[in-house]
């Protein structure tokens, strides 16, 4: 009998010191009282899934939110210990933390990387101080730097930086400046993301008003292209759409994601994957917390995907990998060739060039990866429309998918 397979737990910290405009994350602003009931929650949480996880390695824990950095140390290395009390965790498990710049401590650094955070990433965004201040960012750039230096005394790792382009007004120059500023502070993984107008946000309301112009789209897409001829010659490896990281430095944790692997989701608002099963967690705070004293657990909704869903996500998280992916390994996973299941829409996509083959290998063209979204609509679309076309298919995940 084969090992359990390995599991990587996210936990979702839903607080920040300000919720920022564009932000559509389940997070929240004036909420420190619920802190400490919060951290039981999550520990409790935790203790009520050890029996469903013993056994399993866990390789990753990932704090995610909200903002993490803004819980108390101690809190967050309760809940490391948690996840140790009810799995075991590998010796070289990536355990990694968001942080805001200029928000968390020399000491709170040291204490983190004592309980074990070994990978850091600070929501840098902007190095623009106007840039800063439409995004309602609460930092400076000078403590970008500074809170990078700290995390390096601290010992801990592996530091990445967030920075968004695309922003409404944004020059290219403006954008090379805070690249060349981020290279310029030597951090071990870059994660770039366009700005995306959220339905519900205030942003968007503030596009409709008409207070706000995005940025053209080709503009958008050349930002992204100069960024990676960038990092290239910086050294940086493009592994993922939006992932650049020094050899060694990629991210563990999130490689689970894209290739499908298990992930167990705990706190308010976490959504998990285990066994094939999709299940998401209630959202907020104090509801999460009241639902784990009744029931131990906090399930909101669970699913378990049909065949077309499940290959449909499977092609867009694989596709996220600049690599692309083995097309043996598809059939291994769901008992069908690749193009037998999705030939129509991919051929298509390989004609307009956003495709390619590879030894074996399905990637994204440099071309196809600004438009991954459209190709992951086509394929979805396709494999929607067969089932209807043939309603005796299989509806359901086919055994030892996951």
């Amino acid at each position: 009998m084969s090992p359990p397979a390995p599991l990587a737990v996210y936990v979702h910290i839903p607080f920040c010191v300000r919720v920022c405009g564009y932000c559509d994350f389940n997070t929240y602003a004036g909420m420190d009282a619920v802190k400490d009931a919060y951290t039981g929650a999550v520990v409790a949480e935790i203790a009520a899934w050890a029996p469903h996880i013993a056994g399993r390695k866990v390789t990753s824990i990932a704090f995610g939110g909200g903002t993490p950095g803004e819980m108390p140390s101690e809190s967050l290395a309760a809940i490391i210990e948690a996840v140790r009390a009810a799995a075991p965790l590998a010796p070289e498990a990536e355990v990694s933390l968001e942080a805001n710049p200029g928000t968390t401590s020399a000491p709170s650094l040291r204490s983190l990387a004592r309980a074990g955070v070994n990978r850091i990433s600070f929501g840098a965004q902007s190095f623009e101080e106007a840039e800063l201040a439409f995004l309602d960012r609460v930092h400076t750039p000078e403590a970008t730097a500074a809170s990078l230096q700290l995390a390096r005394e601290a010992g801990i790792l592996g530091v990445n930086l967030d920075l968004m382009y695309g922003l409404p007004g944004q020059t290219p120059a403006a954008w090379q400046a805070t690249l060349d500023h981020a290279l310029g502070l030597a951090p071990d993984h870059l994660s770039l993301y366009a700005l995306t107008v959220e339905p519900g946000t205030p942003l968007a309301a503030r596009v409709d008003r008409g207070e706000v112009t995005p940025l053209d789209p080709d503009a958008v897409a050349a930002m992204y292209e100069d960024a990676a001829g960038r990092l290239a010659a910086a050294g940086f490896r493009h592994y993922e759409l939006s992932n650049w990281a020094r050899p060694g430095h990629e991210s563990r944790h999130n490689r689970v994601y894209w290739t499908w692997g298990d992930y167990l989701g705990i706190g308010a608002g976490a959504h998990g994957f285990l066994a094939g099963e999709r299940f998401e967690n209630v959202a907020h705070p104090r509801e999460y917390i009241d639902a784990v004293r009744r029931e131990g657990r906090a399930i909101a909704e669970a699913v378990r995907p049909d065949t077309a869903t499940s290959m449909s996500d499977w092609l867009a998280l694989r596709l996220r990998l600049v690599e692309g992916f083995d097309t043996v390994e598809f059939a291994a996973t769901f008992g069908e060739p690749l193009e037998a299941a999705a030939g129509p829409p991919l051929d298509a996509c390989r004609a307009a060039g956003l495709l390619e083959d590879a030894g074996g290998r399905l990637r994204l063209t440099p071309r196809g990866r600004l438009l991954h979204n459209e190709v992951a609509v086509q394929v979805m679309l396709h494999l929607q429309q067969r089932v209807e076309d043939s309603p005796s298919a299989p509806r359901s995940p086919a055994p030892g998918v996951a």
